[in-house]
């Protein structure tokens, strides 16, 4: 595999930093790394392959030159310097949310559908954190019956609001322990030994932002544009992975032992089945690693079509940039 020339925009961020910290982890061969972030944040350094690398300054002519750029920012941020990125040649794998619906950016989680990566007319969208987590756990029982309906319930890390989240729940884990007053800047709510049933913004359907993310992503991703989902999206008090409870209505019955086999099977997931153990996915257990753990795979008790099954994973990376890094290998590898 040649060597490439790479730029994160957005480097100084938690999912840029991890998107540096995985393309050294996969050994991606990269000729030239150039982190980029706002001015305020420009001159910092960056570790890489043993290097500091300085992160400077995004402008438009930042990326002349470039094979990919990775982008770890706003959605704001991202339609600035989209055009100037495609512009250059390089490809723009985006995990922001401004171009998940453009009908014309390819929404790729590459073990579901990679080949679409390969249609890209320069950007490339990361999908949802939960959304990610989601599918690839219900993935295999697509391919085996089109799946109808889907219920999810997410319980979302405080790494969802990057680094602002930590801080918070760590500081008002601190306070409470020393009798000091909450402060809240982050969250709406007290999120340490809360629970918040609400992220993103409100929809004209009483559904946040958040929320409707798993249906219309899902369909994209997985191809069914009738696939309908309900979702709850709930952010607590753990610094790192995304847990979700999801059922799924397939159009035929799929029986436990064949939903078990298939996603044991299918790439990037885990399967857990000592439940007697009490042997089941946690956080804990899926943090800083790519696996897609699932486990708690039973009969939906209120439709004879449905499974429910449990799953984690790491929102900073298989979520985010081990995610956005894989579909960069996958162009990088060319199959």
């Amino acid at each position: 595999m040649k060597e490439f020339n790479i730029a994160v925009l957005g480097a100084s961020g938690a999912v840029g930093k991890e998107m540096i910290k995985v393309l050294q982890e996969y050994g991606i061969p990269v000729k030239r790394l150039l982190p980029l972030a706002s001015a305020k944040s420009a001159g910092k350094v960056i570790p890489f392959n043993g290097k500091e690398i300085e992160i400077e300054e995004a402008k438009d002519s930042s990326f002349v030159g470039m094979d990919f750029v990775l982008g770890a920012v706003e959605n704001d941020m991202s339609k600035r310097f989209a055009p100037a990125i495609v512009k250059s040649g390089a490809v723009y794998i985006d995990n922001s949310s401004a171009f998940r619906m453009d009908p014309n950016v390819p929404l790729v989680v590459p073990e579901i559908n990679g080949n679409e990566a390969f249609c890209n007319k320069g950007i490339i969208a990361n999908p949802n954190c939960s959304t990610i987590i989601t599918l690839m756990a219900v993935a295999a029982l697509a391919k085996i019956s089109p799946i109808e309906t889907m219920v999810a319930c997410t319980y979302q890390a405080v790494s969802g609001a990057g680094q602002a989240g930590f801080d918070e729940l760590v500081c008002q884990l601190g306070s409470i322990h020393e009798g000091k007053p909450i402060e809240r800047k982050v969250f709406p709510h007290q999120i340490a030994m809360n629970v918040i049933p609400f992220i993103g913004s409100e929809t004209d359907n009483l559904y946040t932002t958040e929320e409707m993310k798993m249906q219309n992503e899902g369909r994209k991703i997985l191809g069914l544009p009738d696939l309908k989902v309900t979702c709850t999206c709930v952010r607590v008090p753990v610094m790192r992975s995304h847990s979700i409870a999801v059922t799924v209505r397939t159009k035929r019955k799929i029986s436990i032992e064949e939903a078990n086999k298939a996603i044991a099977s299918f790439p990037g997931c885990r399967l857990i089945e000592d439940f007697e153990g009490r042997n089941y996915p946690t956080p804990l257990d899926t943090t800083d690693q790519d696996l897609v753990w699932v486990g708690r795979v039973r009969d939906d008790l209120t439709d004879d079509k449905g499974l429910t099954l449990w799953c984690c994973g790491d929102q900073v990376r298989k979520g985010a940039a081990s995610n956005a890094v894989q579909i960069l290998r996958l162009l990088a590898e060319g199959k």
